[in-house]
């Protein structure tokens, strides 16, 4: 392999790759909710919502919804057409392989088709980006862009990177080589995702553009300053605090509904409890003394660090929980 991008992989990388795979881990007790065809629905609108709205496409989800229905809906012919186009690339979804260039030029000729008439082929003219401030990144020449896209690709097929490391990187690569001469904050974020839905398909029902447009001024920020420092590690950072946010946010919204609320509650506080009397106590000894399924345990587990109220200090394996100063819950 010829070619490596430039980034470092600090600790609060591996800690947030930790804390993702262990929050996937736990997450089967939601699992089969997020995987129904309504839900997936749902969240496949806010990823296709929130990846135009960061653009500057004023429609919500409900005026997308009516869109994907079949329905009239008021707008400027330029947002109806990306609204279109966004929801015919997302279809494909499942189909791309991350690995082929050509299903990442067919993404944008399905995203951009109705917007430009070069979709689905590399920009042949030279670019910049910019903001009310002025210039904030010029991008490769554009007879350089054909070159460096297929290195990139080259590195995607042969890196052993961990995958959700790699995405973030091609993300960032992506948008600094801004291949095409619109729409290349959509396709990176999609892409991005596409990367992820093949290390754990699991991220195909999980809306990580709409958290993204939360944040939308610190997913610029961290862009830039990638680019001030000259490798993608900021950017790394930032994206994988996204994706353990939306895992978060999946998980404190899909926790089973016939479990009587002041059970999870008082268990929480026993929970912590424990933890404190004995930081290196496991999930099965506490599913023991509180006489539930190690499963249940797990699960509350994931709330209280969603919550804020608990931490895991080192690995999995060998490593022990630890909970915050404000752990006793109300």
């Amino acid at each position: 392999m010829s070619y490596k991008p430039p980034f470092t992989i600090t600790s609060k990388m591996l800690n947030l790759v930790g804390d993702i795979v262990e929050i996937i881990t736990n997450i089967k007790h939601i699992e089969i909710n997020l995987k129904t065809p309504k839900l997936r629905k749902k969240n496949r609108i806010k990823s296709i919502t929130g990846t135009l709205q960061i653009e500057g496409n004023s429609f919500s989800e409900e005026k997308v919804t009516n869109v994907i229905n079949g329905k009239t809906v008021l707008g400027t012919m330029r947002e109806i057409a990306e609204v279109r186009g966004a929801i015919k690339a997302y279809e494909h979804f499942d189909n791309y392989s991350f690995k082929s260039e050509k299903d990442l030029l067919k993404s944008h000729k399905l995203m951009m088709d109705e917007l430009l008439p070069n979709a689905g082929a590399y920009r042949n003219t030279n670019v910049g980006v910019g903001d009310q401030n002025g210039m904030t990144h010029v991008a490769p020449p554009s007879l350089a862009v054909p070159e460096l896209m297929g290195n990139l690709f080259e590195w995607l097929q042969n890196t052993k990177d961990h995958p959700l490391i790699v995405s973030c990187v091609f993300h960032y690569e992506f948008e600094f080589i801004h291949p095409f001469s619109d729409g290349n904050g959509r396709v990176g974020r999609l892409w991005q995702s596409v990367i992820l839905n093949h290390y754990r398909n699991i991220f195909g029902f999980i809306p990580i553009e709409s958290v993204i447009r939360e944040y939308q001024e610190s997913y610029y920020k961290a862009l830039e300053n990638s680019g001030s420092v000259g490798e993608s590690t900021p950017f790394i950072e930032f994206m994988l605090e996204m994706i353990l946010k939306t895992f978060k946010n999946a998980s404190n919204e899909n926790v089973p509904k016939n479990v009587p609320k002041n059970v999870p509650k008082n268990r929480l506080s026993e929970i912590v409890k424990l933890i404190e009397k004995n930081k290196e106590i496991t999930s099965i000894q506490i599913a023991q003394r509180l006489k539930v399924s190690d499963k249940t345990i797990k699960r509350d587990m994931v709330t209280l660090k969603g919550q804020g109220r608990l931490q895991r200090v080192g690995s999995l394996k060998s490593g022990y929980w630890e909970v915050n100063k404000d752990g006793h819950l109300k």
